[in-house]
């Protein structure tokens, strides 16, 4: 794969302004259909721009990528830092902070494969004309001040791999458009103002990174987060509550790092979460969790920082979980654990915090009265949350069942419903046929009158300041573009380049 990247001015003008009046009045001249409209629209654009030639592109590819670019750029309202100053002319591939790639079967299809505008500072929106890019692997834009909703067009992106939106102003529901990526690996929301629930089926897509944490997002934790492949996931700073799910134990193989601080979680440590004997890093401070620590914690031989503190976890400190090899940081202050610190935890008490629990002959406790009022109503046990267990138990027999099911039924053909309840016994005869007179038919019933469904009434989307005359909105949707011979590849094993963004935002 070779990128190439360019930082000269380039001295084409763009002219604007037929550009811009191209864009308001598209809607107008949108009933030409099919390749040859689509073509003729395409000229008159390239023509208001100053591109009066399909020649001046190398490739049909890099002509729709232009223009995705210069709606992109119109949408832009503030660029403090001129990241986008020379997006000017058809040679995007010397565009500041856009790469390009060459085409593995042809070395002169190049194609635009990235986009990175983080830490711009850049105030403005994401325009639909970003679905013309559809040859991006990755997108990077965070710490700007874009605003508004991520546009469905990013469904055509299906080689996008990397897309980090975080620490920005976007804002409505989850952006549900990216669970149509089908290359997507690594997925960054953080940071931003989306809100209501968060879609199961994002823990069934094919996903390395979540990041999701600091929005506001409010729903419990679905059970099948268990079937995610991610290697790090963080949902910290959000609203979620309910249990933690057992189901994090399936995930043993794969996930190295979990974060959920900061939400309203209220169950027991699962024990099953022992399982996850890669994981290094498990945060799950300032929530309501109850309880004790499970003996299996001292089985996750991987752990470096295990986080706990600010809950309302009691019992004792089991002795296993300070001998674990490569344990650096544990944290369980402002808990009510009790008794006396166990041996294994004296000897590596500088990475270790105690404070405001109700421990014996430990500094910086809780006061005795605090200990006695917490003892003495103690929060709800376990068993009061109703969280699923790792594996369900299987149902229970019939009423009528001579004998239980067994725990391994054999494999029958075609096999037994697994809730059917068993033939009778042959040992006993048939009942009596129970012969009684038949009841009076039924008067028919009314005739089915539903009222008509409630109008769909959809809030307005949420305020984003975008240019008004200037807004490339009012582009038509175009149609799919033809796939060249040897599709382009993901740009895969790459790390990811994009920094965190800063931990206290606005």
């Amino acid at each position: 794969m070779r990128w190439k990247r360019a930082g000269r001015e380039d001295p084409w003008l763009l002219l604007s302004l037929p550009f811009l009046l191209l864009l308001v009045i598209f809607p107008l001249a949108d009933s030409c259909s099919g390749r040859n409209g689509h073509a003729q629209r395409l000229r008159q654009l390239l023509q208001a721009t100053g591109v009066d030639d399909f020649a001046s592109f190398p490739n049909p590819r890099l002509r729709d990528a232009y223009i995705g670019l210069q709606a992109w750029k119109l949408a832009i309202i503030s660029d403090p830092k001129n990241l986008t100053a020379n997006w000017v002319g058809p040679a995007v591939c010397n565009y500041t902070y856009v790469f390009c790639s060459s085409l593995p079967s042809d070395p002169s299809g190049t194609v635009v494969a990235g986009v990175d505008l983080n830490h711009g500072d850049i105030a403005g929106f994401i325009p639909s004309q970003i679905g013309l890019l559809y040859d991006l692997a990755l997108i990077h834009i965070n710490s700007n001040r874009f605003c508004g909703t991520l546009p469905r067009s990013l469904r055509r992106l299906t080689l996008l791999h990397e897309l980090d939106v975080s620490n920005n102003r976007l804002s409505g529901r989850f952006p549900d458009v990216v669970l149509r990526l089908p290359s997507l690996r690594y997925l960054d929301l953080r940071f931003n103002e989306f809100e209501g629930g968060v879609p199961t089926e994002l823990f069934e897509r094919n996903l390395d990174a979540i990041f999701i944490n600091h929005n506001r997002f409010a729903f419990e934790i679905p059970d099948n987060i268990g079937n995610s492949p991610v290697s790090v996931i963080v949902l910290a700073h959000n609203r979620f509550h309910g249990c933690l799910p057992a189901s994090l134990g399936n995930m043993s193989r794969t996930l190295n790092e979990i974060i959920l601080m900061g939400n309203r979680l209220n169950s027991c440590f699962p024990s099953e979460i022992g399982l996850l004997k890669s994981l290094t890093v498990l945060d799950l401070s300032y929530n309501n969790l109850v309880g004790s620590l499970p003996e299996s914690v001292g089985g996750m031989f991987s752990l470096e920082q295990l986080d706990v503190a600010h809950n309302l976890f009691s019992g004792s400190i089991p002795p296993s979980i300070c001998s674990l090899p490569r344990l650096k940081n544990f944290t369980y202050s402002y808990n009510y654990f009790s008794g006396e610190l166990p041996e294994e935890c004296f000897a590596r008490q500088s990475s270790f915090n105690d404070r405001r629990n109700c421990l014996l002959a430990r500094p910086k406790q809780r006061s005795e009265r605090q200990c006695r009022s917490f003892f003495s109503h103690p929060p709800a046990e376990c068993s009061f949350f109703s969280c699923k267990p790792l594996n369900s138990p299987p149902p229970p027999p019939s009423l009528y069942s001579p004998s239980p099911p067994s725990f391994y039924p054999p494999q029958l053909n075609p096999p037994l419903s697994l809730y059917s309840p068993p033939p009778p016994p042959g040992s006993l005869p048939p009942p009596p046929p129970c012969i009684n007179e038949p009841p009076p038919p039924p008067p028919p019933p009314p005739p089915c009158i539903e009222p008509p469904p409630p109008p769909c009434i959809e809030p307005p989307p949420p305020p984003c300041i975008e240019p008004s005359a200037t807004s490339p909105s009012a582009l038509p949707t175009l149609p799919e573009p033809s796939p060249h011979q040897d599709p382009f590849p993901a740009v895969v094993g790459i790390p990811y380049t994009s920094p965190p963004p800063p931990y206290h935002h606005r």
